[in-house]
């Protein structure tokens, strides 16, 4: 687990550099009327790198290699599925739409990995895709993946 700490510690270390450097480089860091648009993402960049330069510090410090880093068995079989019904997601985003694609994708991993009853799973997509549709869509009024086809 450390070598997978190390080599995770210093990709987001420079991620995290080359993130406060471009919002220097494209961006006004200071306007006539105070901060301009490359303050926050540069300060975020920064207080990401200091982040990551802790993580990086730790996994160098520790010499014990640690345990395995990658999930076995039932763990394994976990995130598979949620990789798996992830890509189905944004795979079938623009044939479901983002309110139908979201009821089922919170209601596959709500009944797989939670083993509710099938009411609570419902319950819960349901409320979760009328949550989205009300802030998003309703209130801010941002445009959705519509459904391409509908099935009904």
């Amino acid at each position: 687990m450390r070598a997978a700490d190390r080599i995770t510690a210093a990709l987001l270390l420079v991620f995290a550099a080359a993130f406060a450097a471009g919002a220097l480089r494209y961006y006004e860091y200071w306007g006539a009327g105070g901060p301009g648009p490359a303050f926050l993402p540069f300060w975020l960049g920064v207080a990401m790198a200091l982040l990551a330069l802790m993580m990086l510090v730790k996994a160098l410090r520790n010499p014990q290699p640690g345990r395995a880093w990658l999930p076995r068995g039932e763990g394994l079989r976990h995130t598979l599925v949620v990789l798996g019904v992830t890509a189905s997601f944004i795979a079938l985003l623009k044939v479901l739409g983002m309110i139908l694609g979201t009821a089922l994708f919170l209601a596959a991993l709500v009944r797989y990995l939670g083993r509710h009853a099938w009411w609570v799973t419902l319950a819960v997509a349901l409320a979760a895709a009328a949550f989205n549709w009300l802030v998003f869509a309703h209130w801010l009024r941002l445009p959705f993946p519509e459904a391409g086809i509908w099935i009904f």
